[in-house]
């Protein structure tokens, strides 16, 4: 059956650096996928920003609506903008921050209903560096 689920449905979740809000997931709306929109402030000094994290039996899609980002994935720096979007395999180390002055807005898609039994912090090896 189509359903429409509200902004106000949405659950917001608490994770560091960022608000997100889980629209759709087997705990929202009963679905076998998760999609969530996530907003990220321009960086302050003190913030605490979310680690690279690794999803290891699935890929995530990430879709810049606005702002500037860098997305780091297998320790290599890629800068996104509005209109990228970012395919991340399953279990590579990654994470998104915002480098721009106005927030940062991502729709996440996870193809399951519960990403939390399969995500997990990345090991701290997995550094950064800028694309060869």
């Amino acid at each position: 059956m189509t359903r429409v689920i509200r902004q106000g449905e949405a659950r917001r979740l608490a994770l560091p650096g960022r608000t997100s809000y889980e629209i759709v997931s087997g705990a929202t709306a009963g679905a076998g996928l998760t999609f969530r929109r996530v907003e990220i402030p321009p960086a302050r000094g003190n913030d605490t920003k979310r680690g690279l994290h690794q999803h290891a039996d699935f890929e995530e899609c990430i879709h810049v609506l606005s702002g500037r980002g860098v997305t780091t994935s297998n320790g290599i720096d890629v800068e996104v903008g509005p209109g990228d979007t970012i395919l991340v395999s399953p279990g590579e180390p990654h994470a998104t921050r915002n480098i721009g002055d106005d927030t940062l807005v991502l729709l996440c898609f996870f193809p399951v209903g519960d990403i939390g039994p399969a995500t997990r912090e990345a090991p701290a090896e997995a550094g950064h560096r800028k694309p060869e």
